[in-house]
């Protein structure tokens, strides 16, 4: 064979995604330098691996930082952070007016002193670890059942929390991994002073909208830019005009050079949750009804939310109506494409069936070895845990999923429990309602107020009134049935359904600011004597609620107890290290950029080009490309950003990488730890990755740093010139390789 035609068969096998080091796992950074160096070095890292970590908080992955609900990495010496446009939307829908609606528009500061704060987005950056596992396992008393277990691991991850807290500035946790095979103090910094610099216009950054979300070929320009500020000593302090942008120990160089099939790429951020190390008994649950109900019920909230953003009425209305709705539309919509993902990832790769088969062979060996008794005799007692928690499953379900829909009751629940809980002791409070947390929580309440629809409230309140009476015998909640005593037959139809949700918000003040501030500080004997129908209807949830916490976390306490011992003969069976479910925590994934064949005869390319962004392009969203970019597109081949194998600007890039919800806006990095790219999405066959990675379909998707440097450079003009110098472009400078 030709060596010409050698090369294109290698080059094809590459991109239709022929192995050559597909790796499974999100690594914590301590198991990254328990890695071989020489096996790093053949996946293609340059960087000895002790530049990039050490528990102390030296290294390279110290810039990879977390932001709520995303991740997000340092681009600059001056506190610049690359995340995605997405994980940003909520912030630029809090300075969006009917008149200027910046979730539309984009924004580009152009100077610092035009920099946007972002009320509630907080920046967490990394700072040292530290393994506590001896000492939250000695906590339980000898002899304790398991709820007093729960509570005894609980209590001393407090105090372990509280200690580190001591020092201004910190954020710390302690991390479970594997349901308790390890437990991690993380001590991290914590800025709530950040700004935005640059968004994209979101007929960019959201290019191809639920159309495209969770597929390949995509071509949406999904990042953001914000700016870490501190206060003048360079530690965390209060958003104000005196402080300066931080300066961060590490951050990511930005390569223009970009990727190209086959490269070795690292993915630094801060993944969700994942289910592998479940049981296969504890994986039936979601599949055969959690993600089923999941994608009718956001299905039906969306319908809600997006008919009474498109629907009759004055354009102003609808103009008001988009701009409330629009970040809890967004995120609906990507759960449930999620869902409808889950299911058919799960049939299609029949991992369920693999995970049953993978556990009876760690069962046959564990079987045959005496030192195993107790994995085994663990494993038997989870399937029965399962088993008997499932009849309750669909109460649970309601309780779990309603304060995703009408915000006045999430609001309500939220005022009685925090009132709920200052009657304690910190120490004996459930986490979330710590004082550590009130600043924040008083702060999502008055953030929430700009996200209230009325209408749209009482017809999703509504709707968890008709779920809560269509539960089964069993399953019933005393507090919604008392809201309908004296009804005929106690059935309430669709119209009494809709008049009590009518009556219920419009008697109750939760959506007024100014009171609803003031019920956060009251007591709970001062809320009842309101006589607010909402409070009244949270205040009876309430004992409900804490009783189904109660049971959770007796459930909880048995998993500390049985999981660890099954995981650790799944990794002595394994004979080698076995990376622990995402948890939140920084975790590292190793990749390549290639493509995959979904489909027989089906081939897809691991990377876009402007060419095929423009040659979507309809006018009309969510294929409304801005016409700046497509009076561009024909030049972009002669652009210094051009892909000189590609002959043109490339948009997104497919790695392998082991990814979840969370890696939105993890930087991707080349083997020398220079930024090459945005991490935003998964593909859809894709989606059940969380059960258990498959290399053949693993995906990734990025955008590549050159469409964002080309799209700055073009539709930012002369404003974007201090913003690019920042990010290591010189006028005129050569992308080279």
């Amino acid at each position: 064979m030709k060596r010409t035609a050698c090369l294109a068969l290698v080059l094809g096998w590459l991109a239709a995604g022929g192995g050559l080091h597909a790796v499974e796992g999100k690594w914590t950074p301590e198991q990254v330098l328990a890695h071989d160096p020489a096996w790093l070095r053949g996946l293609g890292l340059v960087l000895p691996p002790e530049r990039l970590w050490s528990p102390a908080g030296a290294g390279l992955l110290a810039a990879a930082v977390r932001i709520t609900g995303c991740s997000a990495g340092f681009v600059s010496p001056s506190g610049l952070l690359l995340t995605n446009h997405h994980c940003a939307f909520g912030l630029l829908q809090q300075h969006s007016t009917p008149e200027r609606d910046l979730t539309e528009l984009g924004y580009l500061a152009g100077a610092r002193d035009r920099e946007l704060a972002g009320k509630g987005l907080r920046a967490t950056v990394p700072h040292r670890t530290r393994d506590v596992t001896a000492e939250v396992e000695a906590s339980v008393p000898a002899g304790a059942d398991d709820l007093a277990r729960h509570r005894a691991i609980e209590r001393k991850r407090k105090e372990l929390v509280a200690a580190c807290e001591q020092t201004p500035g910190r954020r710390c946790e302690v991390a479970v991994f594997d349901g308790g095979v390890s437990y991690l103090l993380i001590e991290s910094l914590e800025f709530p002073d950040v700004r935005l610099v640059y968004a994209p216009p979101r007929a960019v950054g959201d290019y191809g909208g639920e159309v495209d979300n969770w597929s390949w070929p995509r071509h949406a320009g999904d990042f953001a830019l914000l700016r870490v500020y501190a206060g003048p000593g360079g530690q965390p302090a209060p958003a104000a005009p005196a402080n300066v942008p931080y300066r961060p120990s590490h951050f990511f160089p930005l390569s223009p050079a970009g990727v190209e099939p086959g490269d070795f790429v690292l993915l630094a951020g801060y993944p969700g949750t994942t289910w592998r190390s479940l049981t296969a008994a504890e994986l039936v649950e979601p599949a055969e009804l959690g993600f089923p109900a999941r994608a009718e019920l956001y299905r039906r909230w969306m319908d809600v939310l997006e008919a009474a953003s498109t629907g009759a009425g004055s354009d102003s209305d609808s103009n008001i109506a988009r701009i409330a709705l629009a970040d809890r539309l967004k995120t609906l919509g990507n759960r449930e494409k999620n869902a409808r993902g889950q299911l058919a990832g799960l049939a299609r790769g029949r991992i369920l069936e693999r995970h049953r088969a993978a556990e009876q062979e760690v069962l046959a060996w564990a079987r045959r070895r005496p030192e195993q008794a107790a994995a085994v005799a663990a494993h038997d007692e989870l399937a029965a845990l399962v088993a008997g928690r499932r009849a309750g499953w669909p109460r649970r379900f309601l309780f779990e999923q309603m304060r995703l829909g009408p915000k006045p009751l999430d609001l309500a629940s939220t005022v009685v429990r925090w009132a709920h809980e200052r009657g304690r002791p910190d120490l004996e409070r459930d986490p979330a309602y710590m004082e550590r947390n009130r600043e924040r929580a008083l702060e999502a309440l008055r953030n929430d107020q700009q996200r209230l629809h009325p209408p749209t409230e009482e017809a999703l309140l509504a709707d968890v009134l008709r779920r809560a009476e269509e539960l089964p015998a069993g399953n019933r909640v005393a507090a919604f049935d008392r809201l309908f005593t004296g009804v005929p037959g106690g059935r309430p139809d669709g119209a009494a359904l809709r008049a009590r949700a009518h009556d219920l918000l419009a008697r109750s003040r939760i959506g007024e600011l100014d009171e609803r501030v003031k019920m956060f500080g009251e007591s709970t004997a001062a809320l009842r004597a309101r006589r607010d129908p909402l409070l009244d209807l949270a205040l009876d949830l309430l004992p409900e609620l804490l009783a189904a916490e109660e049971d959770d976390h007796r459930v909880a306490g048995a998993v500390s107890r049985l999981r660890p011992r099954w995981r650790r003969a799944v990794a002595a069976h394994a004979g080698r290290p076995v990376a622990p479910d995402a948890n939140g925590t920084l975790r590292v994934s190793f990749a390549r950029v290639a493509g995959y064949r979904p489909h027989d005869g089906v081939v897809m390319e691991p990377q876009t080009t402007v060419a095929g962004m423009a040659e979507k392009a309809t006018g009309r969203p969510p294929f409304d490309a801005p016409g700046g970019l497509l009076a561009a597109a024909p030049g972009a081949p002669g652009s210094r950003f051009a892909d000189p194998r590609l002959h043109d600007v490339p948009v997104c890039f497919l790695a392998d990488a082991d990814t979840t919800g969370g890696n939105s806006g993890s930087p991707v990095l080349n083997g020398r730890g220079e930024l090459v790219g945005v991490n935003f999405d998964r593909v859809w066959e894709n989606v059940a990755n969380d059960f258990g990675y498959n290399p053949e379909v693993a995906r990734s998707i990025a955008t590549d740093v050159r469409y964002l440097l080309w799209v700055l450079t073009t539709l930012g003009g002369d404003s974007a010139r201090p913003l690019l110098e920042e990010l290591g472009l010189s006028p005129g400078q050569p992308p080279g390789r």
